[in-house]
């Protein structure tokens, strides 16, 4: 009978290391055909501020945003290592995801056992490679989680053990720090992080002086990352730009919504509605591991042989959502932080199914597996056009259609080819990816102009700063994006930089091209532009300055 039962186990494992390996199979065959999938405008911030590192041009002086610049070095990193194209980008993006992987299979064995580090591990994979929260893209938001899932193993080591707890204190702190340069949310996750340190403490009855110096240890450790930042940015002369950007206005993007509500111009219930449509989107096909999820976490806080490791878990979960909530903005990336929440529960209730199962035949104990490996099945077989069928252009203007993504591509080729490496063009529109495929400065640090729409105290001094970066600069080329998504204007944004940008072409400019976008097809004309063209809807206009 043991040696019957040990057979059992043996053949259990191993279809759990099947599954593993098909899993992973197949999410890396679906990265690895589309990683030439063309860079969306995040992307192309990140890619033009690491181009810019690599020449030694610091974050801030010819790149303006409100973002943390630890996600551009990254990509500088990424890039030094597998290039400055898209496919060296998407090829450090999935390292990054097999690092993450790997981490949340580690957390998972350790907070209950391997299965649930198998099955948290292949939920993971599957889930954030999904387009609904636009997982085939290099986001901060998977940078963060390498560092933030890096940091919460170490803590739950520090209660296995008293030795190098300090080396670790400090480890975790920075990984925390550093998961927070990567974006400003992240900074939620340094808090989970204390708490959870204090709580394991408390649990221990170490002593009060103890229990302080251990929390500030871990304290000081996660605000050196940023210390250190801002040290070197105030040396090599941005920090002013910086602190306008990443504070001030930020400051003033973080509240707006929230402010919006609370001032009644934006009901509550038309918000709840707004979050409840992002997060139904978010969860797409993939509803089937969110319900393991839900399931995962009442059985894991019911049975007690999980119930401490689900109650950690409820927290990350808590503060995972905290951070994808910030603002009230809930773009789908964001979701990518609550990911390793979620499945590391799914695991929880995998684990839980297979433990009531334990005594029965071995084809029932299977049954976790088949439930697990068909969860994991539907999101992959529901978007299989988009994995498996069409061209990485293609599944660019699946994902995101009605932007130029594609369609920069071109345009930074032609600018490439009639200019020099000292020339510098200007986009009106939010488009950073066209510097980066160009390799030529942007003749403005605004690379976005969503901040020169928004409803905000300083968009007209912003505006106004733009227009006389430009006019100082004399770009050689001016490509003026007309669509909605690259400005989101509302009805009462400041108007001042489309009737300046109207006037500022006419005086000193010709245009040299014209980009037709429609539904059906997309219509080049370099150098030789119609006067007329049916169906103008999204277009962009390339201007030539006149000599």
């Amino acid at each position: 009978m043991t040696h019957r039962i040990d057979i059992n186990g043996k053949a259990l494992r191993l279809g759990w290391c099947i599954l593993a390996v098909i899993v992973f199979g197949f999410v890396l065959a679906i990265r690895i055909r589309l990683l030439g999938i063309p860079l969306e405008r995040d992307e192309g911030e990140y890619a033009y501020a690491g181009q810019l590192m690599l020449q030694g041009i610091p974050p801030y002086k010819l790149a303006y945003n409100m973002k943390f610049p630890g996600t551009y070095a990254a990509y500088a990193v990424i890039m030094s290592i597998f290039g400055q194209t898209i496919f060296g980008i998407h090829l450090g993006l999935l390292l990054v995801n097999a690092i993450t992987v790997a981490l949340i299979f580690l957390l998972g064995r350790r907070l209950i056992d391997s299965t649930v580090g198998i099955a948290a591990a292949t939920s993971y994979a599957v889930l954030s490679m999904s387009p609904s929260v636009l997982g085939l893209a290099t986001h901060a938001t998977n940078f963060v989680m390498v560092f933030v899932l890096g940091g919460t193993l170490l803590i739950l080591r520090l209660s296995e053990s008293e030795r190098h707890s300090f080396e670790r204190l400090s480890a975790s702190g920075l990984l925390f720090g550093i998961g927070a340069l990567m974006k400003q949310p992240a900074l939620l996750f340094i808090p989970f992080g204390a708490i959870h340190l204090l709580w394991n403490d408390v649990h221990q009855r170490f002593i009060l002086k103890k229990i302080l110096l251990r929390n500030l240890i871990f304290g000081v450790a996660a605000i050196v990352p940023l210390g250190i930042t801002c040290l070197i940015l105030w040396y090599v002369g941005v920090f002013d730009k910086f602190w306008f950007w990443t504070v001030r206005y930020a400051a003033q993007y973080g509240t707006f919504l929230m402010g919006e509500i609370y001032t009644g111009k934006w009901p509550l219930y038309r918000a709840m509605q707004v979050s409840g449509r992002s997060i139904t989107e978010a969860i797409g096909v993939a509803w089937g591991l969110w319900a393991l999820a839900g399931l995962g976490l009442m059985v894991g806080l019911w049975e007690r042989r999980s119930r401490s490791s689900t109650t950690f878990l409820l927290g990350f979960l808590v503060f995972s959502a905290l951070a994808v909530c910030q603002g009230f903005y809930f773009r789908p990336h964001y979701f990518i932080m609550i990911l390793p929440a979620v499945s590391l529960l799914v695991g929880v209730a995998i684990s839980n199914l297979s433990d009531l199962l334990a005594s029965r035949m071995i084809v029932v104990r299977f049954a976790p597996l088949f439930l697990l490996g068909v969860t994991l099945g539907l999101p992959i077989f529901w978007e299989k056009k988009l994995f498996f069928l069409v061209s990485p252009v293609e599944a660019s203007r699946m994902i995101y259609s009605d932007n130029p993504f594609a369609e920069s591509v071109k345009i930074a080729d032609y600018l490439r080819d009639h200019t020099s490496p000292d020339d510098t063009i200007a986009v009106l529109g939010s488009e950073p990816e066209i510097y980066f495929y160009a390799q030529r400065h942007s003749a403005t640090g605004y690379i976005y102009t969503y901040g020169l729409m928004e409803p905000q105290k300083y968009a007209r001094q912003m505006q106004e700063e733009m227009i006389q970066e430009i006019e100082r600069a004399r770009p050689n080329y001016l490509i003026s994006v007309v669509m909605f998504y690259s400005w989101l204007w509302r009805p009462g944004s400041e108007r001042l930089i489309f009737t300046w940008a109207n006037e500022y072409t006419a005086q000193n400019y010709v245009a040299a091209g014209l980009v037709n976008i429609t539904p059906r097809q997309t219509d080049y004309f370099f150098g030789d532009v119609p006067p007329s063209v049916e169906s103008l809807t999204n277009y962009i206009l390339i201007y030539e300055r006149n000599r």
